[in-house]
């Protein structure tokens, strides 16, 4: 894995056994300590994903949406998926060394689920990458 940067890229949730075809999704990373202390904040949609990393809890204070949350191990397995009310404090998990965000609802729709393995891809995203609403080009993954 490495570290990350600051940046764009690709969220890439594959589905378990191959049952279906993988869901590539926006995804934005914070790395930084300033972008990880802004995260959503002031915000009131977001396009894909947020990764923030490294982490292993978050909050919702003073944000204006309800979000989906994923802890990411080491592996970027995920650990546990919760979603989150404005004005919660999470719990940190131990394993826990990445945490994903995403709309509320959002997760399920890609299948993102606990033991589940999510790739990062650092190119470039492409123009047929799904948002974290199911644009038309993905409604049907």
């Amino acid at each position: 894995m490495g570290r990350w940067r600051d940046g764009r890229g690709e969220l890439i949730v594959r589905g378990e056994g191959g049952e279906r075809p993988p869901v590539r999704v926006a995804l934005e990373i914070a790395a930084s300590y300033r972008a990880r202390t802004k995260g959503l904040l002031g915000r009131d949609s977001l396009d894909g994903a947020l990764l923030l990393s490294p982490a292993n809890s978050v909050h919702t204070f003073r944000m204006r949406m309800p979000i989906d949350v994923a802890y990411l191990d080491r592996r970027l397995r995920v650990v546990a998926v919760r979603t989150m009310p404005p004005g919660r404090l999470g719990l940190p998990r131990l394993r826990a060394r990445h945490v994903l965000e995403a709309e509320a609802g959002a997760m399920a729709g890609w299948g993102l689920r606990a033991g589940a393995r999510v790739e990062v891809d650092l190119q470039a995203p492409s123009p047929t990458t799904c948002s974290g609403r199911l644009s038309p080009p993905c409604a049907g993954r």
